[in-house]
């Protein structure tokens, strides 16, 4: 099981200090998380907002609002349990660090091992289909096999970026999403382009 990025109440913790910058709303307390952190990190709403009612609940933080958004301000008693625990503070940002690159590391891995195994079996394919031929069209049909096996593999790779993208795509969306930020002329760009992407990437398989 992964390892929690926070350490127990760390995150309402550097929430605190984020708001003792300068007032927020919740998508910008995300935005600043993910940015703090490389994108390694990318927060929820669902962490979030319970985490900011929780002090708002606690007297530590006041919101208003401000048009479609909801501004967080941290209070004097905010700030007193900030600088009580200033020293705790200094050390999180290191403990935070340190587990977003335990996570990044295990991700690495399965990846890694997943694309190990995926040639292992290719390679495997192409032998069995080498030691098969025995006609005089061999070498053509080696030839073949061995072209598919390359673009099983080029499949996999496709498959492995247009996933990266999705995900790292519905991730900025959904965080746009919860901010009130996503416009109409955004959604129109992803469709535009990936109407067009669609079509080169056609063109270029002679479609």
């Amino acid at each position: 099981m992964s390892p929690a990025v926070f350490g127990r109440g760390h995150l309402r913790l550097y929430l605190l200090a984020l708001l003792d910058e300068r007032p927020r709303h919740g998508y910008e307390l995300m935005q600043a998380l993910t940015e703090q952190f490389g994108g390694t990190y990318v927060p929820s709403a669902g962490t979030i907002y319970p985490r900011l009612a929780k002090l708002e609940d606690d007297g530590l933080v006041t919101k208003q609002s401000d048009g479609r958004k909801t501004v967080y301000a941290i209070t004097d008693a905010g700030r007193v349990e900030l600088e009580s625990r200033r020293d705790e503070l200094e050390g999180i940002e290191g403990q935070v660090t340190d587990s977003v690159r335990h996570l990044a590391d295990e991700v690495r891995r399965s990846v890694d091992d997943a694309m190990k195994t995926l040639r292992a079996d290719l390679a495997a394919s192409a032998r069995d289909a080498r030691e098969g031929a025995r006609s005089s069209g061999q070498q053509a049909r080696r030839d073949t096999d061995d072209a598919r096996v390359t673009s099983r593999m080029r499949l996999q790779d496709a498959d492995s970026a247009v996933s990266r993208f999705r995900n790292e795509l519905r991730s900025d969306l959904r965080i746009a999403a919860e901010g009130g930020t996503l416009s109409q002329e955004t959604t129109e760009l992803i469709s535009a382009g990936l109407d067009d992407l669609l079509g080169r990437i056609r063109g270029s398989l002679g479609r």
